[in-house]
């Protein structure tokens, strides 16, 4: 079997390949990735000497590669979590957000129908439905709300999940989609909020929260993620969207004050910075299909999971310093145009 995971140099797609190669050892699996800012190959230093991984520098638009790929590989699976997926972003340059989440996926899929996939699927995320109101914590996404996108990134990704549907109907591509809340973990690059307020406390720089960080986001730990993708592809049926959520719902301001205390910093790092433009309030998800379907739950507790979390990031200074100050551009831009 051969797996083609395309963003697998970013933060959920490297995660999705340890996790799956240690799950399914007798897989090939064949990273795809264009190494924008927020990929990094020093992430995949641990499988990139594996017999039965393969690493390609590629853009998910360049149709003749992604071709050129597909008749060399010949995937039988097909992961996409390749995407600009940085909010703040989309607003400043929307263009790039809609040529690689909605003209990249189709061209995957084109490439999926050509060469006979047994399965594409689509990460998508729990931002296409819009926001939910803090006053009614009753309320949660689940795969029937209606798109309501706030920003160019979330509109695009909302695009692309219409564009998989389609395919699916009008020309029989065995897909599936996946909607997440948000993930933290090991490897994340350090422009989210988790490791960016740990990277900044670590060196008593401020911590810039939006409005007064009262936001609320549910909070997936990327492993448990990785489980549930893995399951939807070998159970989940086709056609089918998969809400992925983590029962972990925390404001924006309670997060960075916990990274505080867990650092050993003081609370007066706190900044408060004029609020993001659209900003939604609160994302929550109802995963019950996960679970009435696929008996998959979500395993890592928010209490857990950050510490975890915070801890990695702490013990691996020189992966995200690295980042920081931009050398590992210069040093994976050469290593990589020899693979």
């Amino acid at each position: 079997m051969t797996l083609l995971v395309t963003g697998g140099a970013g933060f959920i797609g490297s995660n999705f390949i340890f996790y799956m190669m240690k799950e399914h050892p007798q897989y090939r699996v064949v990273c795809l990735d264009k190494l924008t800012y927020a990929g990094n190959l020093a992430t995949l230093a641990p499988v990139m000497g594996k017999g039965n991984f393969r690493f390609v520098r590629a853009d998910i638009c360049d149709r003749e590669a992604v071709f050129r790929i597909f008749a060399e590989e010949r995937p039988e699976i097909v992961v996409n979590f390749a995407a600009e997926s940085h909010v703040d972003r989309s607003i400043e340059n929307p263009g790039v957000f809609l040529q690689t989440n909605i003209l990249g996926t189709q061209t995957l899929m084109d490439a999926c129908r050509k060469y006979g996939v047994q399965r594409f699927h689509q990460v998508s995320t729990d931002e296409v439905y819009g926001d939910l109101p803090l006053d009614r914590p009753d309320l949660f996404f689940t795969e029937e709300t209606p798109i309501h996108a706030s920003s160019p990134y979330s509109a695009s990704k909302a695009s692309a999940d219409l564009l998989v549907q389609a395919y699916c109907r009008t020309f029989g591509l065995p897909a599936t989609i996946s909607r997440c809340s948000n993930n933290y973990g090991p490897y994340q690059f350090p422009e989210k909020l988790i490791p960016l307020m740990v990277a900044n406390a670590l060196a008593d720089k401020p911590l810039p929260v939006y409005g007064k960080g009262e936001n609320v986001r549910d909070w997936l730990y990327v492993e448990d993620h990785c489980k549930a993708i893995d399951l939807i592809l070998h159970q989940g049926r086709v056609g089918e969207i998969y809400n992925i959520g983590g029962h972990n719902e925390m404001r924006n301001i309670d997060i960075v004050k916990l990274i505080c205390k867990a650092v050993g910093k003081p609370e007066s790092l706190i900044t408060f910075v004029a609020d993001r433009k659209g900003h939604d309030l609160r994302y929550a998800i109802d995963p019950s299909k996960m679970g009435n379907e696929l008996g998959w739950q979500p395993e890592t507790m928010f209490n857990e999971g950050i510490y975890r979390t915070i801890q990695w990031y702490v013990d691996n200074r020189a992966w995200w310093e690295d980042i920081l100050s931009g050398a590992y551009r210069e040093r994976q831009d050469a290593c990589a145009n020899g693979i």
